[in-house]
């Protein structure tokens, strides 16, 4: 019971500020302006990626995420933003979705809560257009071995704290066994504590389109 009320009624907040900090939002912004036509969002969450999409380039968004809970401040955000979205309160291991209806998939923060990431990435290349891409900004595991260590001894208390945020997936792996191919993987440590702040970004694509 306890755990359950964190989740409705501490955690949603706990996430959006965290999730909304400036340094977090100029690594979103170097990612969801290339967004192109029929979008998916991964883990919609509360909307702090409507802000930067270009409504010039992007017909219509839908918003995946099975954390409903979070869903009242996105429609505030959605809602300013201009931009027509729809809600899908499932979560991203099973699409419900036609193969191929996408031309963006975009995932910011997101591959760290998935339970079962590669399933997950599987339905998102399903998703996606033969010629669509793969838009992603996610923290994961650092290249040092000692920080990696660090990370291993927070998870267990992190993981619940965070919603089953994971910190040391290692993202362009996930990607890579999912069948994407990284042409511009970028990363790096963002400031903070290094056990928490090293990120990937980039575009990916699937095999297929290459």
């Amino acid at each position: 019971m306890t755990n359950n009320w964190y989740e409705r009624h501490i955690l949603p907040t706990a996430l959006d500020v965290v999730c909304g900090m400036p340094m977090m939002g100029r690594m979103r912004q170097l990612v969801v302006p290339r967004a192109r036509g029929r979008v998916l969002e991964v883990g919609i969450g509360t909307g702090l990626n409507m802000r930067y999409y270009d409504k010039s380039r992007v017909t219509h968004i839908t918003g995946l995420d099975p954390a409903l809970q979070l869903h009242p401040l996105a429609q505030e955000r959605i809602a300013q933003s201009g931009l027509l979205v729809d809600l899908v309160g499932v979560s991203a291991e099973r699409i419900p979705l036609p193969d191929a209806s996408f031309d963006t998939v975009v995932i910011t923060y997101t591959l760290c809560t998935i339970p079962n990431p590669q399933a997950a990435l599987r339905e998102m290349r399903r998703v996606l257009a033969p010629t669509g891409r793969l838009l992603y900004c996610e923290h994961g595991r650092a290249p040092d071995a000692s920080v990696q260590r660090w990370q291993m001894r927070l998870q267990p208390v992190w993981g619940p704290l965070a919603g089953g945020c994971q910190l040391g997936r290692d993202i362009p792996a996930l990607l890579t066994e999912a069948g994407f191919v990284l042409p511009d993987l970028q990363s790096r440590y963002l400031p903070g504590p290094r056990p928490f702040t090293f990120h990937y970004w980039g575009e990916a694509m699937a095999h297929s389109a290459i």
